[in-house]
């Protein structure tokens, strides 16, 4: 199938319309969807052809491994997020911390939650997030991986959240980040994902000025709180971790060398 006629036809047509993965993605298609008829792989490729993400078209993404249900309502996993969860488990790892507290604020699709589950498996792990349709997702993608996590729906950046969790080992997030300017010129694929999910307020940092003071109290002292950021927002990000009083800030790069997260640990009692 692969190499016939109908197949070449559907590269060409993406390809006519600009998208450079054309070969790769039609593959997927193709692959995905070996029982479709020709409409409807038609259907697909025009789509995509129109930009839409090739991620919801075929409805699951890998992440970290793990194969991930996504749609319109949560963001797209991508590969720079796996840092996050490859920093908590080297840190569990490493100060040999075998059953972990572990909270995923603005949880999405659940991705991060349940990677960390999967390989820490005697974690307890929450996934918190406030849409509820991205909740579904969420449970949905726990089912899919056989994952013992626990979904809250809720504001991460309302005190009473907050107050629900002590003694947490490790907090992780994702948060929106991107600024106007940012939101503004998107890559096309990326105006299909949730607003809500991208948006971070005039300089893309007000989820970090809201959620570490929020949320330090729940760690436990010797905690670690650990985020992923737009390139460049490194700087401001540990000026608001240090003013907060976190010490042992260490940042960390993705695979284009780009800084992308940090981790931070408590040391006093707020």
């Amino acid at each position: 199938m692969v190499n016939s006629k109908f197949f070449r036809e559907c590269v060409s047509i993406m390809a006519e319309n600009g998208i450079e993965s054309a070969y790769f993605d039609t593959k997927c298609i193709f692959e995905d969807f070996p029982d479709a008829d020709r409409e409807e792989i038609l259907d697909m490729v025009k789509k995509r052809s129109a930009g839409y993400p090739l991620q919801y078209i075929l409805g699951t993404w890998e992440f970290y491994g793990y194969k991930m249900t996504v749609n319109e309502n949560v963001l797209i996993p991508r590969p720079e997020t796996e840092l996050l969860v490859e920093n908590v488990v080297n840190l569990c790892r490493k100060n040999n911390i075998t059953n972990p507290v572990i909270a995923d604020l603005c949880s999405g699709s659940g991705c991060i939650a349940i990677a960390i589950s999967k390989q820490i498996p005697d974690s307890k792990v929450f996934a918190v997030e406030i849409s509820e349709k991205a909740v579904d997702v969420i449970r949905k993608n726990a089912v899919l991986n056989n994952a013992d996590i626990t979904v809250i729906c809720a504001d991460v950046l309302k005190n009473e959240t907050a107050e629900k969790f002590s003694g947490i080992d490790i907090i992780v997030s994702n948060p929106p980040y991107l600024t106007p300017y940012e939101m503004d010129t998107l890559q096309k694929e990326v105006t299909f994902e949730p607003f809500t999910a991208l948006y971070g307020g005039t300089d893309g940092l007000d989820f970090y000025r809201n959620m570490i003071p929020l949320w330090k109290k729940s760690l436990k002292n010797g905690g670690c709180i650990m985020f992923e950021f737009g390139d460049g927002q490194h700087d401001e990000v540990g000026k608001i971790l240090g003013h907060n009083k976190f010490n042992n800030i260490t940042f960390g790069r993705d695979l284009q060398k780009i800084i992308r997260s940090v981790t931070a640990e408590k040391q006093e009692v707020f």
